[in-house]
């Protein structure tokens, strides 16, 4: 492997870890995006020095975030693997993917708390307040994802490219 891809390789599975993800994971996810033709897990195992079964573990949980596919070659009845390799369908998948699995339940708890909080004589009003003022916060946040998730990813890389002066547009003017 060129020092570059194996450096490549290596930080995306540090930042894997930073990210929840085990450090294999990240590794093998490097590896497949960088890789020019899709690779067998025994491919994978040999280059990144892994066990066969740590491999298979992480390929499943690679598949389950949709990052990775399976696919088949002619004449071979081994599985081979490949990357997507559109950056913002790959973004988009982990941000829907974390969404689901972390923001989901927290906002269907929040819910059930404020809801709770209401009924009850012994909350303080302010902590109900604050409950409420939370959920209203990630409910909003959660609509502006939905507007986003919606855009074409044209659109989406031309309000990235527009970075400060969105901010600019808007009138700066600081935290509050």
């Amino acid at each position: 492997m060129a020092p570059a891809a194996e450096r490549f390789v290596l930080q995306w599975g540090d930042m894997g870890g930073h990210w929840g993800v085990n450090r294999s994971v990240g590794q093998i996810h490097a590896l497949l995006y960088l890789s020019d033709r899709p690779l067998t897990a025994d491919d994978i195992a040999d280059t990144l020095g892994m066990a066969r079964s740590n491999v298979s573990n992480s390929l499943k949980e690679l598949q389950t975030w949709r990052l990775i596919r399976r696919v088949s070659m002619l004449g071979d009845r081994r599985d081979y693997f490949e990357a997507e390799a559109d950056l913002w369908e790959m973004l988009l998948r982990i941000v829907e993917g974390r969404k689901e699995r972390e923001i989901d339940p927290a906002v269907l708890t929040l819910r059930q708390c404020v809801q709770d909080a209401k009924g009850d004589k012994r909350m303080p009003s302010a902590a109900t307040a604050r409950l409420s003022e939370m959920l209203e916060f990630v409910e909003s946040l959660n609509a502006c994802y939905a507007q986003i998730q919606k855009l074409p990813k044209s659109k989406l890389g031309a309000i990235v490219r527009m970075g400060g002066r969105i901010a600019n547009l808007l009138g700066r003017k600081g935290r509050k």
